[in-house]
């Protein structure tokens, strides 16, 4: 089989088309094409009045050698890669003890999936309550401002993906084929197939909700135990008389105690509690950069007419997105984050009397606004301190969005053309913020550092000269975004294991190591991957170290 890349037609093509166009591109006879399929699809709107299609496709060709030697100088044509995934170890006979997964997020999820198609059974441990139960707990926060702690946006079945646009895209590097076996186990589960070959794949809070259910059935069939509402508290540590260390078990917040010596760490960017314990605990962690800022929304159709121009509405283009980046004169980088084309802004805090803003987007992508998270890069000499004062800085920043939205929940708001005046808001303009259970207009300076503030001021003017209309007056401003990632790295050697706790697997978004779904998803299949070899006395495979040290950057 060979792929062939960057085959590019009319936005309108025929289906035929093609098929001719592949035929004309390789220079081949109708019968030596013997068949045909689309690895991705995507988009090239730099011209927006001739919108062009670009394909990946894999081909069978009934001399392929031959094709390969006659265009040897061709760049776009090459043998198809093997993307099936094989694990590297089964589980032997009689079984070792059973690894334990800390987390149902992307990363727990694949995680406990894969060590369970290798026959280890792992049990899975969630803080919050099955998705179900979950969701209706998040829309209590979002219709009626009651938080559940332990059941939100953040914690419970599903991990924060769930609620959010469900973008199966990434920028990792992924030589192993990982990402292709999260696409396919989502779509197993129940996800639609386009997001095997639509270059920028979603799913949506909906169908998420069916998927993750769906993947649970899977690894329960397959031996695999979740226990809902166990959040870990403390880890037993033995130590041994060369004062070197050894994960032997965890507890249970209900005081049950789990022998263990092989846990995935899978908690997430939003565990505080879990941060402070592993610290205490001497789990060697470091501070590291991330970003906060507010969300912004747009009416849909805004974004559309920049993005597509004439072509905007056609149904292969789908809501229009984009991804801006501004290097403030202050030195600070602002960028677009966890664009939501069609969706809405959602209450995401985990702690009362905080608010915190994310997006959301269903499959369809069809509500009135566009939105996206507009942030700025902090670094750890921005908030000195201790390794969690990074949790602290946006402790504090969440607080103040509390106080000035005025309590329950509400979360402050500005409409653009107020903020770039310096000028609170006393009212809305034509863009209704989504934002539930309410957003009070006010002035949103102080709500993040100054630096920050006047790095967003800057950069919306500059946004508007890629997109017309981005800084449009009656955009709304909703703060704040704080959550873009963690503020901590739980460092891991190159056998995906804790630096100085072995046992210890730390994993995913909240580790440091990944950064929405599909990064976090393949994350966990390396670090089950790592497990499995462990528990079966093997050696890492070749280029696996490569993937532990990886510490992928989210936006």
């Amino acid at each position: 089989m060979l792929r062939l890349t960057e085959l590019r037609l009319p936005l309108d093509h025929p289906v035929a088309a093609l098929r001719a166009a592949v035929l004309r591109r390789l220079g081949l006879a109708e019968a030596e094409l013997l068949g045909l399929s689309v690895v991705r699809r995507g988009h090239d709107a730099r011209k927006p009045s001739a919108i062009m299609l670009v394909y990946t496709l894999d081909l069978t060709l009934r001399d392929e050698a031959a094709v390969l030697r006659r265009l040897a100088g061709d760049r776009n044509l090459a043998a198809a890669p093997d993307t099936h995934y094989r694990p590297p170890a089964r589980a032997p006979e009689p079984p070792p003890r059973r690894p334990v997964v800390i987390g149902t997020g992307p990363c727990g999820l694949f995680a406990g999936l894969v060590l369970a198609q290798m026959g280890f059974r792992p049990i899975i441990l969630e803080r919050g309550k099955p998705v179900r139960e979950r969701t209706r707990d998040t829309w209590g926060l979002w219709r009626r401002g009651v938080l559940e702690p332990e059941s939100n946006v953040q914690f419970g079945e599903g991990g924060a993906g769930t609620f959010s646009d469900g973008k199966l895209y990434s920028q990792i590097k992924d030589p192993r084929h990982y990402g292709r076996k999260v696409l396919a186990e989502f779509v197993a589960a129940g996800a639609p197939e386009e997001i095997l070959y639509v270059s920028r794949p979603h799913v949506g809070t909906f169908r998420l909700v069916t998927v993750v259910e769906a993947m649970r059935a899977e690894i329960e069939r397959l031996g695999g135990e979740y226990r809902f509402r166990s959040r870990v508290a403390d880890l037993a540590i033995a130590t041994r008389p060369d004062g070197s260390r050894r994960l032997r078990g965890l507890v249970l917040q209900d005081g049950t105690e789990i022998e263990a010596d092989h846990v995935v760490l899978a908690i997430g960017h939003s565990a505080r509690d879990t941060f402070a314990m592993l610290r205490d605990r001497g789990v060697f962690l470091e501070q590291k950069p991330f970003s906060i800022g507010f969300r912004i929304e747009h009416p849909q159709s805004l974004i559309d007419r920049a993005r597509f121009g004439p072509n905007a509405g056609n149904p292969l283009l789908g809501a229009a997105d984009y991804r801006l980046v501004h290097h403030a004169s202050n030195g600070r980088g602002v960028y677009s984050f966890c664009m939501c084309p069609g969706g809405t802004v959602v209450a995401a805090t985990s702690e009362p009397g905080r608010v915190v803003t994310n997006g959301m987007s269903q499959y369809s992508r069809a509500e009135r606004n566009a939105n996206a998270g507009i942030v700025v890069g902090i670094a750890p000499e921005d908030y000195p301190g201790d390794v969690l004062a990074g949790v602290g800085f946006q402790r504090h920043w969440e607080r103040q969005a509390f106080l000035a939205g005025g309590g329950g929940y509400a979360a402050p708001g500005q409409r653009v053309g107020d903020f770039l005046d310096g000028r609170a808001s006393s009212g809305l303009g034509e863009v209704v913020p989504s934002y539930r259970p309410g957003v009070t207009p006010t002035d949103l300076a102080p709500c993040l550092p100054g630096y920050a503030i006047a790095a967003i001021r800057e950069a919306l003017p500059a946004f508007a000269r890629q997109i017309a209309g981005f800084a449009m007056p009656d955009a709304m401003l909703t703060g704040v975004e704080t959550r873009t990632s963690s503020p901590i790295r739980i460092r891991r050697d190159a056998r995906f294991q804790s630096v100085n706790t072995p046992g210890l697997f730390p994993a995913g978004e909240g580790a440091g190591y990944a950064g929405g779904i599909l990064s976090a998803g393949v994350d966990g299949i390396r670090v089950a991957e790592a497990v499995a070899l462990s528990l079966t006395g093997q050696a890492m495979l070749p280029g696996m170290a490569r993937g532990a040290e990886a510490a992928i950057a989210y936006g």
